[in-house]
């Protein structure tokens, strides 16, 4: 008589052959949570931008940090020479380097320009949100310009600059005022640029004016119980609410101004005299006219180190004058 197996194993008809009960191959298959196939879909959606970061991003970044200390034209090979761009680029005589020409002239146009649009800006953007007939018009007209391509605007600032038949020195004559020679003369030249870049103000002015709007009623009207003038209220409350918008447009300015080139490169081509040569200019001539591409990634990493630092620089200052409506930031978290 044949032995009965126990309960945990079954046997087939034609002989007995002992076979874990209840186990399957499906039941033993892992399967993943809902969280984790959601973190698996985002990887996967996430893959074409980290592999363009990588290639197009961060390997060049590596890539031009290493050619930074050699010397380099890519299409003959690479020497290593270390120091010898930086040494070089430090020089103060003009004829080995424009560094400090052109960080002066850069210098010139980021701390003029910043200020003036920040100021402008907010002021349209203060005139667009009070309540008058053709608002909307109006926005848009002041808008516009911000979303015309950088070239025809320098080709429309030429001719409005042009010292003979130029509009902006025909309306100085009308005034009796001898106009300038603008983009001719070493001593106008960066002004001319400087309020050029006005020209673009309408993407401030867009920015402030959401800001304004963000700014809460009940404010105002405190401030109007307890007597506070138009100037109190624009001092106490606008300002400090409209702080956090500023400190925005501040920064993405700064970075914007710092990389000027299309307007030099166009109207001037660094002239005259050199008194519009400005840092990406120098960099873009020595990188792809002259093919001194060791020296012109050096040239970049000091760059980048100098916006950093005024980044940081504005950052760290920030928790003196930056506002929230919870109050003052003083560092804390």
């Amino acid at each position: 008589m044949a032995e009965v197996p126990p309960k945990k194993y079954f046997c087939l008809e034609k002989g007995c052959r002992m076979f874990p009960k209840n186990k399957s191959k499906s039941s033993n298959a892992k399967r993943l949570s809902q969280k984790q196939r959601e973190e698996i879909a985002g990887y996967i959606f996430l893959m074409p931008w980290i592999i363009g970061f990588l290639a197009f991003t961060a390997g060049p970044m590596v890539s031009s940090l290493y050619f930074s200390f050699s010397k380099t034209d890519m299409l003959t090979p690479t020497k290593f020479i270390g120091l010898g761009n930086y040494s070089r680029l430090f020089s103060f005589n003009e004829a080995v380097s424009l560094f400090w020409k052109t960080l002066w002239n850069t210098g010139y146009y980021v701390f003029l320009s910043v200020p003036l649009s920040v100021i402008v800006g907010l002021l349209i953007a203060m005139l667009l949100n009070q309540k008058i007939i053709g608002r909307g018009i109006f926005r848009t007209i002041y808008y516009l310009p911000a979303v015309v391509s950088g070239v025809a605007v320098c080709i429309l600032w030429m001719w409005i600059f042009n010292p003979n038949f130029g509009i902006l020195n025909h309306i100085l004559s009308s005034l009796h005022i001898p106009g300038p020679r603008w983009l001719f003369s070493e001593r106008w030249s960066k002004p001319a640029l400087i309020i050029m870049s006005l020209w673009g103000m309408g993407g401030g002015m867009l920015i402030y004016l959401g800001g304004l709007q963000g700014i809460p009623t009940q404010l105002y009207e405190s401030a109007e119980i307890d007597g506070a003038g138009r100037w109190i209220k624009f001092f106490k409350v606008t300002l400090p609410m409209l702080s956090p918008t500023i400190f925005f447009v501040l920064v993405t300015g700064i970075i914007g101004s710092f990389q000027v080139f299309v307007a030099s490169y166009v109207m001037t081509r660094g002239g005259p005299n050199n008194s519009t040569m400005m840092y990406v200019l120098y960099l873009y001539n020595l990188a792809f006219e002259q093919y001194r591409m060791g020296y012109a990634c050096a040239l970049a990493w000091v760059y980048f180190g100098i916006i950093m630092g005024f980044i940081i620089l504005i950052f760290k200052s920030s928790s003196a004058w930056l506002y929230y409506e919870s109050g003052i930031l003083k560092g804390k978290k």
